[in-house]
């Protein structure tokens, strides 16, 4: 089962951005990124899980995510970034 990130996707780009994730993830290739993120579906719903129960405590977020593997902060950064550019362009569109 594909997880979803819920809730206020700017604390979860603050968090990632403030451990160091997001700057490096703008310069990968996202399609290549896209093609491996089926092998760590199960450790990404993982991390989507503490984003979503943490949101309300960066702290708390940045601690448990912290705890993962680069690659899948690296994934979830792109989660965000798309989930985010999906968002926008349904707000764009209203």
């Amino acid at each position: 089962m594909q997880m979803h990130l819920q809730g206020h996707l700017q604390k979860v780009f603050d968090a990632l951005y403030d451990m160091g994730v997001i700057n490096p993830v703008l310069k990968k290739d996202w399609c290549k990124a896209y093609d491996e993120i089926p092998h760590y579906r199960k450790r990404l719903n993982q991390a989507f899980l503490v984003v979503n129960k943490h949101q309300n405590d960066p702290e708390k977020m940045v601690y448990e995510l912290a705890k993962f593997e680069e690659k899948i902060l690296e994934f979830l950064a792109i989660e965000v970034a798309r989930e985010f550019a999906e968002f926008q362009t349904r707000t764009s569109l209203q």
